[in-house]
């Protein structure tokens, strides 16, 4: 589990493809620091597990079904990446839940500037939009941020200065695409009050036919959801 809070970027040395996926070789420093092979790195918000170290670069692979829901496929020598160790029992939690499993991407629609801050905003699939609400939290290339305004097919984030300067998203321009990640609490949710209660358990060989869901539209809204 991660938080969105980049701990430094780093840089891609080389990038092995293969037929459907890669081996990515990433120059770093913070995130090797107490790190050994089989630990969790995300890299632009997608989870990875270290198969290698060596000096300050590692390695990691890139399964097929990644390259497809992500951005990571886009990445070459020299590319620019957020990075974050997996979170430490004792941190402090100070972007949100991330999980590091990337839901698609989005594409930049817009960078505007606004006093100290820049206004990033950008253009989602309506099977993301979906999740994404006003001042919740979404993962922008693994970086937690608020959303600040929605519309029917993009939603905006102000950036502030220190997140401009520890991360690669104002590096970005109109066209890139970004890896996000939702709030895993709507997927939940919504997959509660959409499961079919009559469908068998998988723990046993009956079929489950429970009283219906009580969660509701209106019971989310009394209890502050």
């Amino acid at each position: 589990m991660f938080t969105g809070i980049v701990e430094e970027t780093g840089k891609i040395e080389s990038v092995a493809n293969g037929n459907k996926s890669a081996i990515i070789t990433i120059i770093a420093d913070k995130v090797l620091k107490g790190t050994k092979i089989g630990d969790s790195i995300a890299v632009n918000g997608v989870c990875l597990t270290v198969t290698s170290i060596s000096g300050n670069k590692f390695t990691a692979d890139v399964m097929a079904e990644t390259i497809r829901r992500s951005s990571l496929g886009t990445l070459k020598h020299g590319s620019k990446v957020n990075l974050e160790r997996a979170m430490a029992a004792d941190g402090r939690f100070g972007g949100h839940i991330v999980s590091g499993h990337i839901d698609g991407t989005g594409v930049i629609r817009s960078l505007e500037r606004e006093d100290n801050a820049v206004w990033v905003e950008i253009e989602t699939p309506d099977k993301l939009l979906k999740y994404i609400v006003e001042k919740g939290s979404i993962a922008i290339d693994g970086i937690s941020l608020t959303v600040a305004k929605l519309t029917d097919d993009s939603f905006s984030v102000s950036v502030i200065p220190h997140t401009g300067e520890e991360t690669t998203l104002l590096a970005k321009k109109p066209g890139d695409i970004v890896n996000l990640e939702n709030d895993i609490v709507g997927k939940y949710v919504e997959r509660l009050m959409n499961f079919n209660t009559s469908q068998k358990s998988p723990f046993d060989n009956k079929t489950d036919r429970s009283t219906n869901s009580k969660i509701t539209m209106d019971f989310l809204a009394e209890n502050g959801f």
